[in-house]
């Protein structure tokens, strides 16, 4: 039988390996709440390595594996208790900040169109998929960030879509090569621009400018919600920002090769960015991620 402290150090381990700016970000908040935040970014990347993994034989095996965890765990919730080595940690979690159920069914139903869908046509369809996979892990993590009214919910939403549309942008490369493009097609119609050439032409580079001015628009909405944390919430949420939106940075860094090479925040500068929170004893409501483009005016 594991024990509860256990399962949070299975979760803060699965944050170590495989979502470092969280993890990085989570040491700005206090102790007692770390564990809780990795608790809830295990159970979102338990169920993702469930979808993309290598090594599963089909998609009816995936589809089902999927199944058996969202009824596991909803069980395992209606009970209070777990002995699953990552699910005895989220339904803690979850019932000491008493989250909304109905946010894990909107995740697992993205998690579930991965399985089949392979394209977006326009931005409202991919902001449909990213409502479960990113915008809902927002107001996810609201509770425990301790907000002082609603006025925090959409600028947390806004803030987990920023995220998940960098990764997007930062993973074209990858995404191929699972079958999958979660640009809109739309906008690659507009831009003359196709990843399966997995090359860094003119259009190719318009269309990147466009995509991030739009990831930056939505950090620059999500940092309006920030007035509305206390400290320590706020550092750690500007922290996280500051970091995820540095990635737009390496990316135009890189000339907007997101083929050849991934863009990655140096782990050194987390931790200067990390102690720097750490040491001002409040975060100020102003810009903390810019929204300005590095690379020049972004094409109409």
């Amino acid at each position: 039988m594991i024990t509860l402290e256990q399962s949070y150090a299975v979760c803060r381990d699965l944050n170590r390996r495989h979502g470092t700016t969280y993890y990085w970000a989570g040491f700005v908040l206090p102790a007692v709440k770390r564990h809780h935040v990795w608790a809830l970014y295990a159970f979102c990347r338990f169920a993702d390595e469930i979808v993309d993994a290598p090594g599963w034989r089909s998609v009816d095996d995936r589809r089902a594996a999927l199944d058996r965890l969202a009824e596991h765990f909803f069980a395992d919730l209606a009970a209070g208790r777990s002995e699953h080595p990552v699910l005895k940690a989220v339904v803690h979690t979850v019932h000491a900040f008493d989250i909304d159920a109905d946010l894990f069914r909107r995740f697992l139903r993205s998690m579930a169109m991965d399985l089949t869908v392979e394209r977006y046509e326009t931005y409202a369809d991919l902001q449909d998929y990213m409502d479960g996979s990113a915008s809902v892990i927002g107001e996810m993590m609201l509770p425990l960030l301790e907000p002082s009214g609603t006025a925090a919910v959409r600028p947390a939403r806004a803030l987990g879509e920023a995220f998940q549309l960098t990764n997007f942008l930062r993973d074209v490369g990858e995404d191929l090569d699972r079958g999958r493009v979660y640009l809109p097609q739309e906008d690659l119609r507009a831009f003359g621009a196709d990843p399966a050439r997995r090359r860094v032409d003119p259009a190719w580079v318009a269309l990147m400018r466009f995509e991030i001015e739009r990831a930056r628009a939505l950090y620059a909405e999500a940092e309006r919600g920030i007035a509305f944390l206390p400290p320590s919430s706020a550092r750690c949420i500007a922290t996280a920002s500051t970091l995820y939106g540095g990635i737009l940075r390496e990316i135009e860094r890189n000339g907007y090769d997101v083929f050849s090479m991934r863009a990655r925040v140096p782990a050194a500068r987390k931790a200067v960015a990390v102690a720097r929170a750490l040491l001002v004893s409040r975060w100020p409501t102003t810009a903390v991620v810019s929204t300005e483009p590095v690379g020049g005016p972004t094409p109409r």
